[in-house]
């Protein structure tokens, strides 16, 4: 697994694939005021970004690349 999930945050970490956007989706709809941490994220599969972008959950930390970063904050905000 490449997230990590906390009482309230989903921690991603390295390459984060479509086999993670099932739970993904499942934590969040458990945890609907929950977080995102994705400054870990260095790939993220188009499904599990469609989860966030469907759930508008808050993002509290953004990749470090900023080019990756750049595409995130595009589709999320």
């Amino acid at each position: 697994m490449s997230i990590t999930y906390r009482k309230t945050s989903a921690v991603f970490e390295s390459l984060v694939s479509v086999e993670d956007a099932e739970d993904l989706l499942q934590w969040i709809q458990k945890n609907p005021q929950g977080n995102v941490d994705l400054s870990g994220c260095t790939h993220l599969h188009a499904a599990n970004l469609q989860v966030l972008m469907a759930t508008r959950i808050a993002v509290v930390a953004w990749p470090k690349d900023t080019v990756f970063k750049r595409w995130l904050t595009s589709a999320l905000k």
